[in-house]
């Protein structure tokens, strides 16, 4: 990325290094790695400790999730049975999970249920969007009604919205248009019913503007709806605060979650009397136990449920909000860009010119918490860093990703994942 003379390979007591050590010294979230299972830099084999880069795709576990696991299986599945339901809160366990993440997006509660995919819940969230837009005033540009056939979906979108978005469009009528975020507010119209955009850009980390977004789409009298997966649990959200409609998400990044943990739906509270979910289950109708054959939704974000609800995978979330508890995301926010940005200077100092161009933006207010870079053979170099301890990940054709989890990344690793890529470079232009 410049054409330094400082040497590939530079020793970790080099000038960055001592760096990197006086910025962990000063890292006042620093104490919170203690808080997950990392690997053991004094194992017996003397191995390093891993570099974890990887925490956009799968969050570390914290390490008092399995003690809390082991509770749920062998008390209260294997002990209190399906009293459980009742004396251990399995019942309110979507809208109590909800709760807590709701601080961590700027919500307040009773907006956000947890529960299905993310997948599932952008198409409960998009269709339901186009309904509400359907079904009366939603804003300045007031009253709509059917003449609203277009959805807006972000053009470089992680293919699942893509798809659940077609599907959508089909179910509503509408019409499907994929476009840039930066080109939204030309694109919007009388037609627009709904948008859904995502907050990061999952090859990129590129991050988009969700306030300005947000207020377009309304002024021209439709819907947004945000994904938040690259970016709850890493940076300041204010779906309250920016007037978010609808927005979904996973718990398996940032939050830490656990695979496989479940997603949410948060619905703006001014939407939920007339949230129409095109999903309606036993889960979400005002009597569950009533089993009466017509359905009567649930009042507040209960409609967004649909059926039982995953507990062990559940459960496993709830106890791994616990590391949030007196985080402030501000504070995450500022390491998370500290990070990235010394990143980016030690592989400018440890990679010679050339071997990689940087896709993620330089400027703060358009950077998520990740770092794409792109270069050629790209996943044998990916092979090559895990090998060497330093675990990111690759996405074709030829982008490595960097994720950077501030509750656990410190600056140290941050040095040595770059200096190691600089080697590994070398190695594969050398051929």
């Amino acid at each position: 990325m410049s054409d330094t003379t400082e040497p590939v390979g530079i020793p970790a007591s080099g000038e960055r290094a001592v760096t990197a050590q006086q910025l962990d010294a000063a890292d006042l979230l620093a104490p919170l790695r203690s808080r997950f299972v990392l690997d053991d830099p004094d194992a017996a084999d003397g191995a390093d400790d891993a570099v974890y880069l990887d925490g956009n795709s799968l969050g570390a576990l914290p390490a008092h999730v399995p003690d809390r696991i082991s509770d749920v299986v062998r008390r209260q599945w294997g002990e209190l049975r399906i009293r459980s339901w009742d004396e251990s809160g399995w019942w309110t366990a979507p809208e109590r999970i909800g709760d807590r993440i709701a601080p961590l997006v700027g919500a307040a509660p009773g907006q956000i249920v947890v529960g299905d995919s993310t997948s599932v819940n952008v198409f409960k969230a998009l269709v339901g969007a186009v309904r509400l837009v359907r079904s009366g005033p939603v804003g300045p540009a007031g009253p709509v009604g059917e003449g609203r056939d277009e959805i807006l979906v972000d053009a470089t979108t992680f293919p699942t919205d893509g798809y659940i978005a077609e599907s959508a469009a089909r179910l509503t009528g509408c019409t499907l248009r994929p476009v840039n975020p930066a080109e939204l507010p030309a694109a919007l119209s009388d037609r627009t019913a709904a948008v859904l955009l995502n907050h990061v850009d999952y090859r990129t980390g590129r991050l988009h503007d969700l306030p300005s977004l947000t207020a377009a789409v309304h002024a021209a009298g439709a819907l947004a709806v945000w994904d938040l997966c690259h970016s709850a649990g890493a940076l300041p959200v204010g779906l309250d605060e920016h007037g978010v409609d609808l927005a979904v998400g996973c718990t398996y990044k940032y939050l830490n979650g656990g695979p496989g943990a479940p997603a949410y739906l948060y619905v703006r509270r001014c939407h939920q009397d007339r949230f129409d979910s095109p999903l309606p289950g036993w889960n979400s109708h005002a009597e569950p136990f009533g089993m009466r054959p017509d359905y009567e939704a649930a009042p507040g974000a209960v409609r967004g449920r649909v059926g039982t609800p995953d507990i062990l995978s559940m459960l496993a979330l709830e106890a791994a909000l616990e590391v949030w508890d007196g985080v402030s995301v501000a504070a995450v926010r500022a390491k998370s860009l500290a990070l990235s940005d010394f990143f980016l200077e030690c592989v400018t100092a440890y990679v010679p010119a050339g071997l990689v161009e940087s896709l993620t933006p330089v400027a703060h207010e358009e950077r998520g918490s990740q770092v794409a870079l792109r270069c050629p053979a790209a996943g044998d170099v990916m092979k090559r860093l895990i090998a060497r301890g330093v675990v990111g990940d690759f996405r074709r054709p030829d982008v490595l990703r960097f994720g950077f989890t501030p509750l656990y990344v410190g600056f140290a690793d941050v040095e040595r994942a770059a200096r190691v890529l600089g080697e590994v470079l070398v190695e594969v232009t050398a051929g």
